[in-house]
């Protein structure tokens, strides 16, 4: 005969659960010997390891004593039911253990090895990690909403534009720009550079913002405009500079619809 302590231990619970278990009715309360202790059988060993079994497999307890008082077939039947659920649910950590470790590597979350090459250039002009995550994340949602064959176009441009020596030095300066807040006297000067980069560029042609629909033209400006304190007011000076937008950027007083220059965000001028 067993203490309740040996048969915690036996059956990989505590003397707690023991307790818990019996005031649930799960397992019955022995007798107590002539010292007053509760004195467990072999049984007990059983039917306590078979509550922890299903208890841990995540069966409510009330299902458990169900089960306990449930023939052969109704038991066998409820462990199938209880293996296809367990099943799909590691099946649905696995997806979560391949988002974390997508989530681990980096610049490869979600982009294809030509995006996080081109990251890497940004890395290699000694641009700041915080822009190069900046500029990410609008890669990231660019090809949520676009399709391969324009964010195939949008990065073989970009690609391009970091062959520009006047582009990546405008790179750089926009890098130093990120702490500077809107009344900032430089502002006014980089306004000057950015305006003059959209201009070289304008022939390009239409971009892909083109395409989109307004709200996530303001939510791409979100993610370029607002990850930098002087980013509206930024926007606000190229406008008075013959520029319109940040996305979707347009020659002010040109043909409506025309788009000059493609995306960019807080780290870039034209995309």
């Amino acid at each position: 005969m067993l203490t309740i302590g040996q048969l915690a231990s036996y059956a990989g619970v505590t003397a707690r659960a023991v307790r818990h278990y019996h005031a649930k009715g799960l397992l019955p309360e022995p007798g107590r010997d002539h010292s007053g202790y509760r004195r467990y059988d072999a049984q007990a060993v059983v039917d306590l390891i078979r509550i922890r079994i299903l208890a841990d497999a995540g069966v409510p307890l009330a299902r458990v004593h169900e089960l306990l008082r449930a023939d052969e077939e109704e038991f066998a039947a409820a462990v199938a039911e209880i293996d296809t659920r367990l099943r799909a649910e590691i099946a649905e950590r696995e997806r979560h253990r391949e988002r974390i470790a997508r989530l681990a590597a980096g610049d490869s979350l979600a982009l294809p090895p030509e995006g996080a090459a081109y990251l890497d250039r940004w890395r290699e002009l000694g641009v700041p990690e915080r822009i190069v995550q900046i500029e990410r994340d609008s890669w990231i949602l660019t090809l949520a909403v676009l399709s391969p064959e324009q964010v195939a176009e949008a990065m073989a441009l970009k690609g391009r534009l970091l062959d520009d020596p006047q582009f990546v030095d405008l790179l750089r300066s926009l890098s130093e720009a990120v702490g500077w807040g809107p009344d900032d006297p430089r502002v006014a000067g980089l306004a000057d550079r950015v305006a003059a980069v959209l201009d070289h560029h304008a022939e390009w042609g239409d971009g892909a913002a083109g395409e989109m629909e307004a709200g996530l033209v303001e939510l791409f400006d979100s993610i370029a405009l607002d990850s930098i304190p002087a980013g509206r007011r930024l926007e606000s000076l190229l406008e008075e500079r013959g520029w319109s937008g940040w996305t979707r950027q347009q020659r002010v007083g040109r043909e409506p619809g025309r788009q000059y220059g493609s995306q960019t965000t807080t780290a870039s001028a034209p995309r």
